[in-house]
């Protein structure tokens, strides 16, 4: 005699020899275990299948081809634009995270080096001073007479001249032997502010911008590039719709704003796709910077070719709307963003 099982989900009761619940489809026997977990998190975003081949394929030598076909409907057949712009985007940052890391440990040498040298340059310099003052000083002193320097004269002139130690203080914009001092102290950062200049009147920006000012300084500047890199992903996910504005104005008619995110969506995976065959091509091979420009040149022709394609323009305005968008985006957009993550990067640091 069948028994009958009620499911967890929608509370339906259907006969315990289904697999499957006939009414919302869930999985009679529901074991969720950490493996099950993520497993279906793995395959619901990253699955390879027959779709993942067939876009990938029309997305490098179809230009446009992919969003007009997703657009008109055809979209079982092929990878979502979503869906397939974090799959590669992850593969990317996850092979530039090598590089990240061996330029990061590079960087922050570089920047401990450049830190030591300065205050070696600043000692010389503070020693080769005193030794000109003094035997300035000494001339002056051994000469007073001949001159005709009176002695208040000469007492006036030696305070004026001063030492080295005042003008390398002078040389940083702040004074580093004081804060060093305090930074080795463990004084309270406030005492530490006011040695690098901050008023008593800052604003909360100007404090946060002095308090990473000092993290930099103590930390010599270390892991900064890899802050700078954690930053990327968002910039760039916030980048995709800025390009889709660019199409709306220059496309105002032909389609709708989703319509350039389809299309933006898939152009974007076209150059991370580009970029991780440059990251690997550089494991191997150093590849010039001539060539380095031609493949960013490329860029734009293949985005010519996209926009033909999808928007089904004349070969004329996909010419020139292709260069025009791609150099006020670069000259615009491209050069806000750049300073937005520099920025966001150091107060995050």
């Amino acid at each position: 005699m069948p028994t009958n099982e009620k499911c967890r989900n929608c509370e339906h009761t259907f006969d315990s020899s289904y697999e499957y619940c006939p009414y919302c489809g869930q999985e009679a026997i529901d074991n969720l275990t950490v493996g099950v977990l993520f497993s279906n998190t793995i395959e619901n975003y990253f699955s390879i299948d027959a779709r993942f081949f067939r876009s990938f394929a029309t997305l490098m030598l179809k230009p446009g081809a992919l969003a007009r076909r997703f657009v008109d409907g055809k979209r079982l057949k092929y990878l979502h634009p979503a869906q397939f712009y974090l799959f590669i985007s992850v593969i990317f940052f996850f092979i530039f995270s090598f590089t990240v890391r061996e330029a990061d440990t590079k960087v922050s040498q570089a920047i401990k080096k450049g830190l030591e040298q300065e205050n070696n340059l600043n000692t010389l310099l503070v020693n080769a001073d005193t030794l000109d003052i003094n035997e300035a000083k000494r001339v002056l002193k051994k000469n007073q007479i001949l001159i005709g320097l009176s002695d208040e004269e000469l007492v006036e002139l030696d305070s004026v001249m001063g030492s080295g130690p005042q003008l390398a203080n002078i040389t940083f914009g702040f004074k580093r032997e004081l804060l060093d001092s305090l930074i080795t102290a463990g004084a309270p950062l406030d005492h530490k502010f006011e040695a690098m200049g901050m008023k008593e009147d800052a604003n909360a920006f100007s404090r946060r911008f002095y308090e990473q000012m000092l993290k930099f300084y103590e930390k010599q500047g270390g892991g900064i590039l890899q802050v700078l890199y954690d930053t990327i992903p968002i910039a760039m996910f916030l980048l995709l719709p800025l390009f889709a504005l660019f199409l709306k104005i220059f496309y105002w008619k032909p389609a709708t704003f989703a319509h350039h995110l389809v299309f933006s969506f898939y152009f974007f995976t076209f150059i991370f796709t580009s970029f991780c065959a440059i990251l690997l091509i550089h494991k191997v091979w150093q590849i010039p910077i001539a060539i380095e420009v031609l493949i960013c040149f490329s860029f734009v022709i293949y985005l010519m070719f996209a926009l033909r394609n999808f928007y089904r323009s004349s070969w004329k305005g996909a010419f020139f709307k292709a260069y025009i968008i791609s150099f006020l985006y670069m000259l615009i957009i491209v050069p806000v963003a750049a300073t937005g993550i520099i920025l966001v990067a150091f107060m995050l640091y």
